[in-house]
């Protein structure tokens, strides 16, 4: 299956004029669009293991969101919050002729799909692990985690980052924190992804954004589902209870033996639960 991968560049306003952002994305497949968006610190190939099986029934655009994997950073004029991101993932659908997409998002990724439901923006939200239901405690929790995160991949030699990713342990080492089995990583992801949260330009403001953040608002008038991990470390499964209670409407769905970023873990399950929102 052919997959296209390339930049796009598109105008978003800002509160100074229109601003020039540009997205590197990686679409395939056919069918009905899907937008996916991943998490602080990490990157589109997060999404790989279920790509190619969401491809079979869905026209798949996985995006690096501005900041993060080789995405530029937002241009001066642009915050790294819900009322700058939003719109540029709108103007995005835009520039790629895409009309309401299927969107599913992961941790962050999950919060701005949640937004681009909100704003009938999409068809249907699948949200992973969404940031955003947290207590403050929880929240403080989850934010010095991903400090800590930042700085080991930041201080870790990149030759030590290659070694660890060549046996379980290490893989355990560098990525149990948002993995339930990080065995199953596969050591040049491991070390990829490590390095784009140690390169993530967005990632302190992005950061900073979210301090303020808890999503209280339904999304009615279309599906969502909100699934989460039963071994989450990073943002607890309880979250889901109150996003259940936020969105009554909503599916709460529980993967079972996934960590905080569930589509290594168990890409079947993943797959089937987007593609089941999306019909």
């Amino acid at each position: 299956m052919a997959a296209e991968v390339a930049d796009v560049t598109f105008a978003v306003e800002s509160p100074r004029g229109p601003r020039t952002v540009t997205v590197s994305y990686r679409r395939t497949g056919a069918g009905a669009p899907l937008l996916l968006l991943h998490g602080i610190g990490h990157h589109r190939q997060a999404w790989d293991p279920v790509v190619d099986i969401l491809a079979a029934e869905r026209d798949v655009i996985a995006v690096d969101l501005p900041g993060f994997g080789v995405s530029p950073p937002l241009p001066d004029g642009l915050a790294y919050d819900l009322s700058s991101v939003v719109p540029a993932l709108a103007a995005l659908c835009g520039a790629l002729d895409v009309e309401r997409p299927h969107v599913a998002g992961n941790s962050l990724g999950g919060l701005l799909a949640l937004e681009l439901g909100r704003e009938k923006l999409v068809r249907s939200v699948t949200a992973l692990s969404p940031a955003g239901f947290w207590t403050r405690a929880e929240r403080r929790y989850a934010f010095v985690t991903l400090l800590a995160m930042r700085r080991a991949a930041s201080a870790l030699p990149v030759p030590a980052i290659e070694r660890l990713s060549r046996s379980a342990a290490g893989r355990t080492a560098l990525t149990s924190t948002i993995y339930a089995r990080p065995a199953r990583r596969a050591p040049e992801a491991a070390v990829a992804e490590t390095l784009a949260l140690r390169y993530a330009t967005g990632f302190e403001q992005t950061l900073a954004a979210g301090r303020d953040v808890v999503f209280r608002d339904d999304v009615p008038g279309l599906p969502v589902t909100i699934a989460w991990g039963t071994r989450d470390r990073l943002l607890l499964r309880r979250q889901g209870v109150r996003a259940k209670r936020a969105i009554p409407g909503a599916r709460l769905v529980r993967l079972p033996g996934c960590g905080h970023v569930p589509m290594n873990d168990d890409p079947a399950r993943v797959a089937r639960v987007i593609l089941d929102t999306s019909r």
